[in-house]
């Protein structure tokens, strides 16, 4: 059966329809030969158990779907004059976009070892996942590739990504039956309520149902087409629906169904550009109908293959051992009749070649999908307009991230022509106190807006959804296109994009040692309503390790920075929008924090990553410390001072050194981390036998983590987070992670030689004000006064 939801307007003429189908069977040839060949490509004798690969890895049954996807998105792109990208979605597609990458010459242009040709086609054939070759799925490794296939769920919002700020360009993307069924996809329905036809580009979503995933059939290709169609069009999308089981009907249908789609996209874009029309449009896309495996074996062993889950991966699997199942594969290689595709040379004929566009016109050489080919420095204003005055350590305070706001409000109104930076955050973005960017750019919106709204506008460029995928998904397109931006996001909720972090780094970990990829801008995280100050909102928002789960990652991709005031957020942020091809991460707080640096002190600290704050500590250049106070982030920072005030007060004798740290990796060795430091460089500032009490922002196990082969990690006590959380006082949440000042001047009286029994009685007094803190909480629902109106002396 075929089918196609209209009357077939587009009429393709018998030559058309000749390549078009010799182009999709020259690719699902090269599919099938990269899963199962090692040798005899063009079949030039018979195929012997000597030709297969000892080990059969990769997917068949999404690659013929994706073959004619390709081949009828080379025939608008080439007719249409059109800058295409498309993000290939089913997970383990790799063999039918590198076949049409291989076809359009990109690859052997990006590879020239593997040529387009005979020898050629034996390296593509033999590197597919093979060792020292290539990944079964689409990978960096892909040219025109964006999206990592084997992270199911992201592929539409990696589209949209794309698409914002690229009025001229077509984002294709297919989307697997299976991969639809995440949640992430579902949601990714709803970007087109954010896709401006004014500024943006277009997503065309291709929604290929083959019936199956791995062992079981998939939700929406059981779907009445009748039910399917309305849940697509409540989404906001006009259906075109193609279905069908006939190769030689198949190209008519696809061609009409492209047509369609681009005429409607064309017709949207003109009438907002040109006409002014505002009414948000309900944007095409093709409901993609076609057998699992198809043009694979119909049967294999007595059971049905093609069309089933059987044909997801690999269809005949004894070929080396089974003469059957070799005569199957030869019979379904030469189905494809290569003799008529390729030349003796292994060339492919002209009807192959005949819909390939040319240029960078050509997927797998559009710059898009290079973003470092395409991204400008972004416009970075200079800090001193907006340091804050700093005359004496903690006397004063500001709001870091409403600090860091008046920056991005800057950078926003710099990028306001050229288009190409943005801010996404789920709902955050005032809550974060970034709020000043609004006066810069409104927040983007296509649906309906009401009169109580504020900030909404179908032009603007801060992206807010309440869906942490959607934020970390359109960022990603938009950098690996070649943009700039930064997701602000509250620390414990941030955890829901963990898998989606993990890609991104693999991405340019791979993406770094391919020299023909340029370096994007870096992905930027803020991270802020942090654990500390959570305290209204309860233990249910109280979690700092995303850090943990960054760290584990390659040390050569990411960053985190804990700057501990207004000052070195700046410094840290300037640092990171400026950077490729890394993944920083900054923790930074939104409540009021002391100022504690000056700007031109800020710099010098965060260049160095960690250092001595003199004026804090009593020790000095002619007597070493007694003991070495550590700190990481905002509140511990806070924490530390306080303890050495009162180290001051009490035991003037002591000698304490402070030691503040940004950019967490310096505790690393420098053979681990690039950031890190080298062994007298860390042991001059901790020493070697000193006891040293660090108060870090997150789980304290990191710290140990970090610092577990320096000398004097034998000495080093690490307070923190230890998951006890609850809706409480500010200070209360330090008091109960055993990070509160009184503590830590605890922890220095006990871990000092000879101390104990010389400061027994300020012990005493320290562990007396955590007693009074518990009393006077609970009677008057506030921190002590002596906590809640300190300064630094």
């Amino acid at each position: 059966m075929s089918k196609v939801e209209h009357q077939n307007s587009t009429v393709l003429t018998d030559e058309e329809l000749r390549t078009l189908d010799a182009h999709w069977r020259a690719a699902n040839y090269l599919a099938v030969g990269q899963i199962y060949l090692l040798a005899n490509p063009l079949l030039t004798e018979p195929l012997k158990p000597a030709h297969i690969k000892p080990r059969l890895l990769g997917h068949w049954g999404t690659s013929p779907g994706l073959n004619l996807v390709y081949t009828h998105l080379n025939r608008v792109i080439k007719a249409r004059g059109l800058d295409a990208l498309c993000v290939w979605g089913p997970g383990h597609g790799g063999p039918a976009v590198l076949a049409g990458s291989w076809l359009e010459g990109s690859y052997s242009e990006t590879y020239p070892d593997v040529s387009r040709d005979a020898e050629g086609m034996d390296r593509l054939f033999r590197q597919f996942s093979f060792p020292g070759g290539v990944p079964s799925h689409v990978a960096p490794e892909t040219p025109g590739s964006i999206h990592e296939g084997g992270e199911l769920g992201y592929s539409l919002a990696h589209a949209y990504g794309a698409a914002f700020d690229n009025p001229d360009l077509l984002v294709a993307c297919v989307i697997g039956d299976g991969e639809a069924e995440t949640g992430p996809l579902a949601a990714s329905w709803h970007s087109n309520k954010f896709l401006d036809p004014v500024h943006d580009g277009a997503v065309l979503p291709i929604l290929h149902l083959n019936g199956y995933k791995i062992a079981n059939p998939t939700v929406l290709s059981r779907l009445p087409e009748s039910e399917l169609d309305e849940l697509l069009r409540g989404y906001g999308h006009e259906p075109i629906h193609v279905t069908s089981d006939d190769p030689h009907e198949i190209h008519r249908a696809m061609a009409d169904a492209f047509d369609q789609a681009l005429d409607r996209i064309a017709r949207t874009q003109r009438t907002a550009r040109e006409d002014g029309t505002t009414e948000r449009t309900h944007w095409p896309m093709i409901v993609l109908r076609t057998p699992k495996g198809w043009t694979g074996p119909a049967e294999v062993d007595g059971v049905p293959v093609e069309g089933t889950w059987r044909a997801h991966q690999v269809p005949l699997s004894g070929v080396r051992e089974n003469p059957e199942h070799l005569r199957q594969l030869e019979t379904w290689l030469r189905s494809y009749r290569p003799e008529e595709l390729f030349g003796a040379d292994g060339r492919p004929s002209a009807d192959v070649l005949a819909c390939v566009p040319e240029g960078t016109r050509r997927l797998g050489a559009t710059p898009h999908a290079n973003g470092g080919l395409l991204v400008r420095d972004l416009p970075m204003p200079s800090l001193d307009r907006f340091a804050v005055p700093v005359d004496k350590p903690g006397v004063t305070l500001h709001e870091p991230t409403r600090v860091l706001g008046d920056l991005l409000e800057q950078v926003m109104r710099d990028t306001s022509q050229r288009r190409d930076f943005r801010l996404v955050g789920p709902d955050e973005t005032e809550s974060n106190r970034l709020g000043a960017v609004l006066n810069a750019s409104a927040k983007a919106w296509q649906a309906q807006t009401l009169q109580v709204d504020e900030h909404l506008d179908r032009h603007g460029r801060v992206m807010e959804i309440l869906s942490e995928h959607l934020c970390q998904g359109w960022l990603e397109g938009y950098l690996l296109t070649g943009r700039h931006g930064l997701f602000s996001c509250y620390e414990a909720f941030v955890h829901i994009v963990d898998s989606m972090v993990n890609q991104h780094i693999k991405w340019l970990k791979t993406s770094r040692e391919l020299a023909w990829r340029a370096p994007i801008a870096s992905l930027n995280y803020l991270l802020t309503s942090h654990v500390w100050r959570q305290d209204h909102n309860g233990f249910s928002h109280q979690d700092p390790g995303f850090i943990d789960h960054v760290l584990t990652k390659s040390p050569e991709v990411v960053r985190v920075y804990l700057p501990p005031d207004a000052n070195t957020l700046l410094s840290v942020a300037d640092h990171v929008l400026r950077s490729r091809d890394y993944v920083n991460v900054i923790v930074a707080g939104k409540q009021p924090c002391f100022d504690w640096l000056s700007m031109d002190e800020a710099r010098a600290h965060c260049a160095r990553g960690a250092g001595i704050w003199d004026w804090a500590g009593t020790s000095n250049s002619e007597r070493e410390p007694d003991v070495v106070l550590g700190c990481a982030g905002d509140v511990p920072t806070l924490e530390i001072l306080a303890a050495a005030q009162l180290l001051r007060n009490h035991l003037p004798e002591l000698a304490v050194r402070v030691v503040n740290v940004v950019d967490l990796a310096r505790l690393l060795p420098r053979e681990e981390h690039p950031h890190g430091m080298g062994e007298f460089e860390y042991d001059g500032l901790f020493t070697t036998d000193k006891p040293v009490i660090f108060a870090y922002h997150g789980y304290p196990w990191l710290i140990h983590r970090l610092s577990y082969r320096r000398a004097g990690h034998a000495n080093l006590h690490v307070r923190g987070y230890k998951e006890m959380g609850t809706t409480t006082t500010p200070f209360d949440m330090v008091v109960r992670n055993d990070m509160d000042r009184y503590r830590l001047v605890m922890d220095v009286i006990d871990r000092v030689p000879g101390l104990g029994v010389r400061a027994a009685a300020v012990r005493q007094q320290m562990a007396d004000a955590r007693t009074r803190h518990h009393a006077w909480i609970r009677e008057h629902g506030t921190d002590l006064p002596e906590v809640t109106d300190w300064t630094w002396t």
